[in-house]
């Protein structure tokens, strides 16, 4: 299955939709463990390097994006609402070297949403930007290239994990 991404630049949304085929618990130890993050959170030839997960309300997840030659760019996710198994949510960022969200760029309110499927996991990323200039630059970044690729690799970590 591939990634299927929405987005509204009038409301300021990104949405994507991906079904995994693994069960729900394997999925979500996908998404909240740091030692499976790492092996697929960021679009190939680029690695994801885990500088704290702190997965419970209130925690963070401080990581860097690591590219073949070694340029980093720091990403943060500060979790506010978490019900196992079922959505976590929170702020998404870019941030600096110490793990401090950067404010020069933009900054969005996201939920992650599992559900159970006859083939395995569906889940729903929903992102909502300040404004449309906010989630244009994203875009612009790759963003929607970018988390396919990694939902690509994801499946191939579950398939792994399954085998």
């Amino acid at each position: 299955m591939k990634t299927e991404i929405t987005t509204d630049l009038k409301l300021a949304t990104f949405q994507s939709k991906r079904e995994f085929n693994a069960d729900l618990p394997l999925v979500w130890k996908a998404w909240t463990d740091a030692n499976l993050l790492d092996q697929w959170w960021a679009p190939s030839p680029w690695k994801c390097e885990t500088k704290l997960m702190d997965f419970r309300e209130g925690g963070k997840w401080i990581y860097d994006m690591v590219g073949p030659d070694g340029e980093r760019h720091g990403g943060i996710q500060i979790y506010t609402t978490i019900v196992l198994e079922d959505f976590f949510s929170g702020k998404d960022a870019f941030a600096d070297e110490q793990g401090n969200i950067n404010e020069k760029l933009p900054v969005c309110d996201w939920k992650n949403t599992f559900i159970k499927t006859e083939n395995g996991t569906l889940v729903i990323s929903f992102a909502q930007y300040p404004d449309s200039a906010a989630l244009e630059t994203v875009i612009k970044m790759g963003m929607s290239e970018g988390l396919s690729m990694a939902h690509d690799q994801l499946e191939e970590v579950l398939h792994n994990l399954n085998s």
